[in-house]
């Protein structure tokens, strides 16, 4: 299925390419003036970045695509002279709403991943970080999951010195403007799946074969312009 939704990214990366060369070359002809329409319609730009978004990962994370797309729609309505710009100071709100509706009805969707998620047992962490920063080592040998948001902070999660129940466990780490970074061992599987808008998700960790691993830990969560990191 990766190999498939790679394929597709492929084909749609190489077509945009194609299309930008076309009109370069064109405008190198005197076709039409390419640096005038980049300037009406830079705001497509956003648009095919969201399409791409959906397409790579399969429509399984719509939020992050759909996200650009919308963006890219508004400014190029507003550039279109189709909708007044001062329409943004309406807009920008209604994002940071809907930012937070989603974080509230987000875990009544269920996630998809190739490999099932095992439900959070305990919340043997619930940590919240607002305008600061925190650090955590796990040390409990049976830990069974929990919840980590950064919030305009940074949080650090260490389990180099912890065990997970029957060796398996999820966390549902949220960052908004902030970062979390989660430290695994390096005999441990990580398997993420998260929801990125305009923020990301880095896996630094090198994953061991599913025989040589020792435990597994999910990761499920949203970066709204902020990032996750896991690393070894």
């Amino acid at each position: 299925m990766s190999h498939h939704r790679n394929h597709q990214g492929r084909i749609f990366w190489g077509l945009v390419l194609v299309i930008l060369g076309v009109l370069f070359l064109l405008d190198r002809l005197g076709g039409f003036d390419f640096g005038t329409m980049i300037s009406t319609y830079w705001p497509v730009i956003f648009i095919i970045l969201g399409f791409s978004i959906l397409i790579s990962s399969g429509f399984r994370r719509p939020v992050g695509g759909v996200f650009f797309i919308v963006f890219g729609v508004f400014f190029l309505l507003a550039e279109l002279d189709i909708l007044e710009y001062d329409a943004w100071h309406y807009i920008w709100p209604s994002f940071i709403i809907l930012a937070g509706l989603w974080l509230l009805v987000r875990p009544a969707f269920r996630y998809r991943s190739a490999e099932k998620f095992p439900q959070i047992k305990e919340n043997d962490i619930d940590l919240t970080c607002i305008f600061s920063g925190m650090k955590r080592r796990i040390e409990s040998l049976n830990f069974k999951g929990g919840h980590a948001t950064a919030i305009l902070g940074g949080l650090e999660l260490d389990f180099t010195a912890a065990g997970l129940d029957g060796g398996k466990a999820t966390i549902d780490a949220t960052a908004i403007m902030g970062s979390i970074e989660i430290k695994v061992p390096r005999d441990w599987r990580v398997v993420i799946d998260g929801t990125p808008i305009l923020g990301g998700f880095e896996d630094k960790h090198r994953n061991v074969p599913d025989v040589e691993a020792k435990a597994t830990l999910f990761v499920k969560g949203t970066a709204i312009m902020g990032g996750i990191t896991i690393k070894s």
